[in-house]
């Protein structure tokens, strides 16, 4: 295998206590896993309790102002692309940590993937249909499905065909931006207002807040179709290249040990300070570019959300390394435990993510939807985190897997599961 530039880090310095012995590193993976999925709902929360608009470009929804405008500015800085990538690098290091332990133990890797994907596909459909279009598990399956032939190819190889992968849905739009602004004037401002208007036919913010703040039968009339079209066009063109690029870079970043915590302490620390800063500039600069283009639509959507999209795969890895940190100083800490509780049942919490915040946002439940303020929603983040670290931790010191993993196990290997700790 070709070594990495970064190969000779893996040697500890002389004050390092070195790569951590694999109880550890399963900590670290469930801790970073757990850290991840609390962190994508500061931005699903806007799906959850905002008309589609308010994320397509929130100028354009609700007060903009203030703490309203303070709340949405942490949440894009910090949040927004960062930890679904962070994520989705997680799903791309599992595939690779499946097979390896499945060819370890001479069983049918491929095929308990494939059986796996297949259950992961079948409960995403009815989470994204019956549920929240805003649904990744089907986008995850779907890719999952086609990342894994490249499993077992060298860490190079993979990190440069997914960031090949990952870079073409923003070079689309690069593109697109370009010719918006090589349009005169008048030809710029009949486009905004054109693709305003479609957009404004399909998502109105009124139409919206009203079905959801009614019935269930009335919800999936507007879900169905929003669904449908996201697996199908938004995933050709866009959600598989940006997805399964950042599957495989997660599989290269597993076998280099970054993912898994297995590089020197000075490594981490490097690649925190390194990836964070960089991908902080750029989030910032992205920040300027929307002012500067005073928020107009369609550059914000092509040019000015450049700098996001790059900068943030360099501040997940940043956030990766810190948790890489975080479990090496303080393993046994509460932060940790209750970060690995998380991250143990990530698919459960995931769905229980959506079963709480449907409640309060939809008519079958509180009716908040388009009720809320962002920095009120923020709140509700906290309070949702709160309810599901109590839960995991309850959880996780009485059984051996979250309920929903207990069940896509017992389906993908066909026989029940141990579920108690004593079992």
């Amino acid at each position: 295998m070709t070594a990495s530039p970064e190969d000779s880090e893996t040697t500890p310095d002389s004050s390092d206590p070195g790569p951590t012995d694999p109880s550890d590193r399963i900590v670290a993976l469930d801790a970073l896993r757990g850290f991840a999925l609390l962190g994508i709902l500061v931005i699903n929360i806007w799906l959850f309790g905002m008309p589609t608009i308010a994320s397509f470009n929130p100028a354009l929804y609700g007060n903009f102002t203030g703490v309203d405008y303070a709340a949405w500015l942490i949440s894009h800085v910090f949040f927004e692309q960062k930890f679904v990538t962070l994520f989705t690098f997680m799903f791309g290091a599992g595939i690779v940590l499946f097979l390896e332990s499945k060819a370890r133990k001479d069983q049918p890797g491929r095929r308990l993937h494939f059986a796996r994907t297949f259950w992961l596909l079948v409960i995403g459909l009815g989470h994204a249909y019956l549920l929240w279009y805003g649904d990744i598990l089907v986008l995850y399956a779907l890719s999952g499905f086609l990342v894994v032939w490249v499993w077992r190819w060298r860490p190079r190889r993979q990190f440069l065909l997914g960031a090949v992968m990952y870079a073409l849905p923003g070079v689309l739009y690069l593109l697109m931006g370009i010719g918006y602004l090589a349009l005169p004037e008048d030809g710029q401002a009949e486009l905004e207002a054109e693709l305003l208007a479609a957009f404004g036919a399909g998502f109105s913010p009124e139409r919206e807040i009203d079905i959801y703040q009614s019935g269930w039968f009335d919800q999936m009339a507007h879900r169905v179709p929003v669904v449908l079209e996201f697996h199908t066009i938004g995933f050709v063109f866009e959600a598989f290249w940006m997805l399964g690029g950042l599957m495989i870079v997660g599989m290269a970043l597993f076998k280099w040990g970054i993912i898994s915590n297995q590089r020197s302490t000075r490594f981490y620390r490097r690649l925190f300070v390194g990836a964070s800063g960089i991908g902080l500039v750029l989030v910032l600069a992205g920040v300027w570019a929307r002012e500067a283009f005073a928020w107009e639509t369609m550059p914000v959507l092509t040019l000015a959300f450049q700098f996001n999209y790059w900068g943030a795969p360099f501040l997940a890895i940043g956030y990766l390394a810190g948790i890489m940190l975080l479990c090496r100083w303080v393993q046994e800490g509460i932060v940790v435990h209750a970060l690995t509780a998380v991250g143990r049942t990530a698919f459960s919490n995931y769905l229980l993510q959506t079963v709480l915040a449907t409640t309060i946002f939809y008519g079958y439940g509180f009716g908040l939807f388009g009720e809320l303020g962002r920095a009120e929603l923020l709140g509700v983040v906290v309070s949702i985190w709160a309810v599901q670290i109590v839960l995991s931790v309850w959880w996780m010191n009485r059984f051996q897997f979250g309920p929903v993993e207990w069940v896509w196990r017992t389906l993908t290997y066909r026989q029940r599961q141990p579920m108690r700790l004593e079992e």
